[in-house]
């Protein structure tokens, strides 16, 4: 019982961390429609941040590590506002479904291979040696767990909280959905599409770099590849849960974890990517719109 609830937590840990990116693959694909694969690499893109950041802060400013993730927050949210306005706003004008997603990858491939191509980055690993969060441990129910967990499920829950109040009941929000529903509609009434979009590319940016605090907070290796299985895991979350609802990412996101660390730790390591695909496809065959979306046919 006491090893069945400690891999529900690391389950948890996990999913929170997929639900955390996924939220940034909801939010775009909510507003354009787009499956931006790049997401993924915006977590590398805050993981080096939070590399350069975290020492500085913590040896020299005596600043808590964890503080790094506002430096991140802001570099991510440049780094997404920068690939909307240089790659898919012009094949959004110009280009179909088809050339936007050959767009996302190459700009994944891009990230990822500008990455190494600066020295300071490179191709090898770098570690974080401090500790970004440094309390002692607790114990539930019997479990030995680390703050970096608990930080991790807590920071996934309020932030999915406060993004469906944002969404809900902002102004901005309510022009996000009003432009997911209906672009040209939504600029008749006044709302500014293009502002819209790129806002929504900041947002969802900078919730990679949070999710990048909490994968380096538990692993502490940056790499340059860090965000492609991640952000396939997060994307599969986002399908599982429903892509487009903010409640579907975060449930999709726990699934996933769940269902990883049960592989894990009872089947075999090598089989749990292998097992949350495969999961994938059986719910793309049984109910294509997710655990919470609804199937709507198409009018023709």
């Amino acid at each position: 019982m006491t090893d069945c609830l400690q891999q529900l937590i690391i389950g948890l840990r996990l999913g929170s961390v997929y639900a955390l990116v996924a939220l940034g693959y909801t939010m775009v694909y909510g507003i354009i429609r787009l499956i931006n694969f790049a997401h993924g690499d915006f977590i590398m893109v805050g993981g080096y941040t939070l590399y350069f950041t975290v020492p500085i802060l913590l040896h020299s400013m005596g600043l808590p590590a964890w503080t790094g993730v506002l430096a991140a927050i802001v570099i991510c949210a440049l780094v997404g506002v920068v690939v909307e306005l240089v790659a898919y706003r012009p094949v959004r004008r110009k280009g179909t479904s088809m050339s936007a997603l050959i767009t996302a990858i190459a700009m994944s491939l891009l990230l990822e291979n500008l990455a190494q191509a600066i020295p300071a980055m490179g191709p090898n690993p770098r570690v974080i040696s401090d500790e970004i969060f440094s309390t002692a441990p607790m114990s539930i129910g019997g479990v030995s767990v680390n703050m970096a967990a608990v930080v991790t499920i807590i920071i996934a829950a309020i932030v999915m909280a406060a993004l469906q109040l944002f969404v809900q009941k902002t102004k901005l929000g309510r022009a996000m959905r009003a432009v997911s529903e209906n672009k040209e509609a939504s600029t008749l009434v006044g709302i500014n599409v293009n502002r819209t979009i790129v806002t929504t590319f900041a947002i969802g940016s900078g919730l990679a770099a949070v999710a990048a605090l909490m994968y380096c907070a538990q692993y502490h290796t940056v790499t340059t590849t860090m965000g492609s299985m991640l952000g396939l895991k997060a994307f599969v979350a986002a399908v599982m849960g429903g892509i487009g609802l903010i409640p579907g990412a975060m449930l999709g996101g726990i699934v996933v974890g769940i269902i990883e660390a049960l592989v894990t730790a009872y089947i075999s390591s090598s089989l749990a990517n292998a097992v949350v695909f495969l999961i994938l496809i059986v719910m793309l065959l049984v109910k294509p719109a997710g655990i919470l979306g609804k199937n709507v046919g198409e009018k023709v």
